[in-house]
């Protein structure tokens, strides 16, 4: 059996992982050991951080609907159910949008939200018909 030197394989491998960590400091991006630890453990951050974006992104724009909607006297729960009983189908994204630089927009949203929600209670409130 011919014997093998693995020289070169190993070599392109060392040099691969050193050309991704360029930007670390110090041996991070000098030594393979250390470089190799620091790619694995940034692909791992990378590929958490990702789907964790959403849901910080998720989090701000509840946080700007929540302002906006306590200016205007309501609060973010009593305006999305309002919403949702109105049958207004809008995402938190654009909510926020429109509360940052659309109030008049968000200010009719709401309104809707309110009179749904004065409608949904009046419902409620009246007696059921004696049978």
């Amino acid at each position: 059996m011919p014997r093998v030197k693995r020289g070169v394989a190993a070599r392109a491998r060392h040099k691969k992982v050193l050309k991704q960590t360029k930007g670390q400091v110090g041996s991070r991006h000098l030594l393979y050991r250390r470089a190799h630890e620091a790619l694995t453990h940034s692909l791992f951050y990378h590929d958490r951080d990702r789907h964790d974006r959403k849901g910080e992104f998720r989090r701000l724009w509840i946080a700007r609907i929540n302002a906006a909607a306590r200016e205007e006297g309501t609060t973010y729960n009593q305006l999305m159910h309002g919403l949702k009983l109105a049958g207004v189908e809008v995402n938190r994204k654009i909510l926020a949008d429109l509360a940052v630089r659309d109030a008049g927009a968000f200010k009719t949203l709401v309104d809707v939200s309110a009179q749904a929600r004065q409608a949904q209670t009046q419902v409620t409130a009246q007696p059921a018909p004696a049978a």
